[in-house]
């Protein structure tokens, strides 16, 4: 199933190893390239964040690198598609089921979608692809675009 995840991802929206110093700085960065080839309006960063603090999406996966899938409303957005981040360093994202908990987070999938209805299909495939200890350990390890393909593929 993470084939059909890659089929979401657009290439010029994934960012390996990156250095951010919070989650409103990775979820900013994965934004504006998103924004740059034509997902997104440019309300979407501040959605986004603003959604992060009020509804949590920290998951913590009781592995080496916990995950994140920060979202937000449809009318921010105007054609599906995701944006991943791998981090140097992870960055304190709040739980999901226990938002007083910070999960230290260390992959991020930036969802972008148009159809409120596709949220759990997307979802879904993101899920399945996270529950593969490979599928995660090979997206940590990857240095380039190409590298992230061959996993999801």
């Amino acid at each position: 199933m993470a084939e059909a995840l890659i089929n979401h991802i657009d290439p010029g929206a994934i960012a390996l190893g990156v250095e951010a110093s919070d989650r409103e700085a990775v979820i900013r960065l994965l934004a504006e390239k998103l924004r740059r080839d034509g997902y997104v309006k440019d309300s979407f960063a501040d959605a986004v964040v603003a959604r992060e603090a009020s509804m949590p999406t920290g998951l913590p996966l009781g592995r080496a690198v916990n995950v994140a899938v920060p979202h937000t409303d449809p009318e921010h957005v105007l054609k599906p598609g995701i944006a991943l981040a791998t981090l140097a360093r992870p960055v304190a994202f709040a739980n999901m089921e226990d938002p007083d908990e910070a999960v230290d987070v260390g992959l991020i999938f930036l969802m972008a979608l148009n159809d409120k209805d596709r949220q759990i299909e997307m979802l879904q495939q993101i899920m399945e692809t996270i529950q593969s200890e490979a599928a995660i350990d090979g997206l940590m390890r990857a240095e380039t675009v190409e590298d992230v393909v061959s996993v999801l593929r």
